[in-house]
């Protein structure tokens, strides 16, 4: 399979594979150590923690969920979000991690995990032929949109926390 899913079966596939993998990386970083800063920020020059990573895996996951809800129903989309441009995405990021700020690590390991799961529903829920056939946003259809804010941010945050996990020394 392509590193781009090409189709239902393989969107499925990525969105599976790379949040099953992150979530075992998460389950192996302690409580204590969810909240240190020490990876990549989404905004050049900064240092987010574990759970921050989290947040804007959520924060993502939701839009896409609002995206399509919004679009079915024939309401106006602000893409990405209400108040930012698609040259915001930093500050976007930091709103993310803004609001789920006060969560528990296992908190948030269980909103991703809920979120994914309303994903995988959705695109299970629509056929080949809306998701890579018809175009959705600009040049864009849903299955690409869904995939640049699901399995490949994941594949990204996980080469991130794997990365910090073996700067702090911790095991899978």
């Amino acid at each position: 399979m392509s590193s781009i899913p090409k189709n239902k079966d393989e969107l499925l596939s990525a969105i599976t594979a790379a949040s099953s993998k992150l979530l075992e990386d998460y389950i192996a970083i302690p409580e204590d150590m969810s909240r240190v800063i020490g990876i990549e920020g989404n905004v050049k020059g900064t240092e987010i923690s574990v759970c921050d990573t989290a947040a804007y895996l959520i924060g993502w996951g939701k839009l896409v969920l609002k995206w399509h809800s919004q679009m079915s129903s024939g309401q106006q989309v602000d893409l990405p979000e209400t108040g930012y441009k698609w040259n915001q995405l930093g500050p976007l990021a930091q709103h993310f991690q803004e609001e789920y700020k006060d969560w528990s690590f296992i908190g948030l390991q269980k909103a991703l995990q809920q979120v994914t799961q309303e994903i995988l529903a959705l695109v299970k829920s629509l056929d080949n032929h809306d998701l890579y056939e018809t175009l959705w946003y600009e040049n864009y259809t849903l299955g690409r949109m869904i995939q640049f804010n699901t399995s490949s941010p994941m594949k990204n945050v996980r080469t991130k926390v794997r990365r910090f996990k073996k700067a702090n020394g911790i095991k899978s």
